[in-house]
């Protein structure tokens, strides 16, 4: 192999190895970041359940409650936030969640409602104009560590249209973390509040109970014995101001708890992919330079090898020529025979 060729295998070989520190940087940080991710998550639940089950018995005891809570039947006018992140390098993780969100709008398209998208992070703002489908509202710099205040600025937005009646379904498409190697996307209902299982009541005779809610409902039962009724609801509740009014404060907070819930499952998704795409980067990186260090060091070889047999070959031609006769038709051997 030429002399060339020899240097752009190093030329390679130099790149690669940036490239590998690079990638094992990203994950190491995407590594460090995904169990502080994970203990935010586990801190925020208690005050999402906490008002998510408040604004379910308020909405219950309110004359509007057919429209806050449960699922609605036809709607009209569907509002669509999806969270994906501001930056790339993390493996399938923006795509999922765009298509799925295609697929929602597709769907809804052709069902013939209204549809209004709603962004959080700067691929979908560059996935949504690509395919000229309109974006409402675009929230950036707030997918890597989100913040409260984040979930306040984007709640400001959602709830008012919910509340005025011009949406009748809000839901959130973005990625739900089961482990550090396990994500799912999920599109989940937002608004109108959905019940939870101790507040939704006992399924009417002749309905089937799937095994997950036979157990759940059974661990709610043994929960229910072991309190000795200490979280059974007894008498009826009051509601101070009127329950219009406190439905009216009690929405964005539950929106704002839900979204930065969302907000914080999708950061910990998005490290815990990054990590996993960056380890695959890596290992990837180290085969390659195995490789190239394997064909440059067989072209070293051949190049070593080519020029001893070189030198070899004009060796021998010298010898060769030293054992020659001189030619008395040279002028160097006519001067020594005129001598």
């Amino acid at each position: 192999m030429a002399g060339g060729q020899e240097r752009v295998l190093r030329r390679r070989i130099r790149t690669i190895e940036s490239t590998k520190k690079i990638t094992r940087s990203f994950e190491l940080i995407a590594a460090s970041q995904i169990s502080r991710a994970q203990g935010r998550i586990a801190g925020s639940r208690p005050y999402v359940k906490a008002i998510s089950d408040i604004l379910a018995e308020t909405a219950r005891e309110g004359g509007s409650s057919t429209r806050l809570l449960g699922i609605p039947e036809s709607p009209q006018n569907v509002l669509a936030l999806v969270i994906v992140a501001d930056r790339g390098l993390a493996g399938a993780y923006n795509s999922s969640v765009l298509r799925a969100a295609e697929r929602l709008i597709r769907s809804r398209s052709q069902e013939g409602r209204g549809f209004t998208v709603m962004a959080i992070g700067k691929k979908a703002q560059a996935y949504f104009r690509f395919r000229h489908q309109p974006v409402a509202q675009q929230f950036v710099a707030m997918s890597d560590r989100p913040t409260y205040e984040d979930a306040r600025r984007v709640a400001a937005v959602i709830v008012p249209p919910f509340l005025a009646g011009e949406v009748d379904l809000v839901q959130i498409v973005s990625t739900r973390i089961r482990s550090a190697s396990s994500q799912v996307v999920e599109t989940r209902q937002l608004l109108p509040v959905l019940p939870s299982p101790k507040q939704s009541g006992p399924k009417p005779s002749g309905v089937a109970q799937t095994a997950g809610e036979s157990a759940a409902t059974a661990v709610s039962a043994a929960g229910d014995h072991g309190s000795a009724g200490s979280e059974r609801k007894l008498g009826f509740f009051e509601f101070e101001p009127d329950v219009e009014q406190l439905l009216a404060q009690l929405i964005p907070l539950y929106a704002e708890a839900s979204i930065y819930a969302a907000l914080l499952e999708a950061s910990a998704s998005e490290h815990a992919s990054r990590q996993r795409a960056m380890s695959a980067a890596t290992e990837n990186a180290e085969e390659l330079l195995k490789t190239l260090k394997r064909v440059m060091n067989r072209a070293r070889q051949d190049s070593i090898t080519t020029e001893i047999m070189e030198i070899v070959g004009g060796s021998e031609a010298l010898r060769s020529a030293g054992d020659t006769p001189h030619d008395l038709t040279h002028p160097q051997a006519t001067e020594e025979q005129n001598r």
